[in-house]
């Protein structure tokens, strides 16, 4: 399946940013959604870091205020930005929720609604030719903040072929 639309969620969002890698994400997608309450997060958290800086000034970023939360996603108890990620995706089955938060990733396995992971982004990078390799930047993804268990990282290793 190739992956078009993606709707990203603020902490895929921040280690790609602070690691130096999400100019991958317009290099792998044509759309790139940033709910509402993801972008004030990202962008109006007040912080003086890479994230806050540069998210407004990217052509690729497409900002949408969400009106409502589904309810069944709203039962979740999920962040405010995790909550608009999903409900977006469910009324968008064409896209794809970037989103590494586990809660977050149970609910929308839980409604049929299809994620990904930031490691996922890394290795459709390699599958695409754009890195050459994703174990440094896996290792650049867990220094700017990202926590990845050790299986974790095996099995994105593996799934890349590495």
């Amino acid at each position: 399946m190739l992956v078009k639309k993606v709707i990203v969620n603020s902490s895929p969002l921040i280690v790609l940013f602070k690691s130096q890698q999400v100019d991958l994400l317009p290099q792998l997608f044509s759309e790139i959604i940033v709910p509402d309450a993801v972008w004030r997060e990202v962008a109006v958290s007040g912080k003086n870091d890479v994230p806050t800086l540069q998210l407004p000034n990217v052509s690729w970023a497409q900002r949408v205020e969400i009106t409502n939360v589904a309810s069944e996603i709203a039962a979740w108890d999920l962040g405010k930005g995790e909550s608009e990620v999903l409900s977006l995706a469910r009324k968008n089955p064409d896209s794809v929720a970037i989103v590494d938060d586990k809660a977050a990733r149970r609910c929308a396995k839980a409604l049929d609604i299809t994620t990904m992971g930031t490691g996922r982004v890394l290795i459709l990078a390699k599958q695409r030719g754009l890195i050459p390799s994703i174990a440094p930047k896996i290792q650049a993804l867990r220094d700017a903040g990202l926590w990845l268990s050790e299986p974790i990282v095996n099995l994105l290793k593996q799934k890349a072929g590495e």
